[in-house]
């Protein structure tokens, strides 16, 4: 995810001071996990959770490109 980013994200990361980012990217990594778990699960009912856990996955994502783009900018 953003590659472009890589060695802010890492940076986040490891300093952990900014707990708004840690956050986002720890329940998108997740959402991640529940989402591939759905999908290897055969289960009727199961294509709309799917679906919403998505679309949750992708606002965070959006939030996450958000900060990253605010911290990139601040360090400059």
């Amino acid at each position: 995810m953003f590659p472009e980013y890589r060695d802010l994200i890492t940076r986040l990361k490891t300093e952990g001071t900014n707990t708004r980012f840690l956050s986002l990217f720890e329940r998108h990594n997740q959402l991640d996990h529940e989402i591939t778990g759905l999908e290897n699960h055969n289960a009727s009912g199961v294509h709309e959770d799917i679906e919403t856990l998505k679309k949750e996955k992708l606002r965070l994502k959006d939030e996450l490109y958000t900060l990253l783009r605010q911290e990139a900018a601040a360090g400059k």
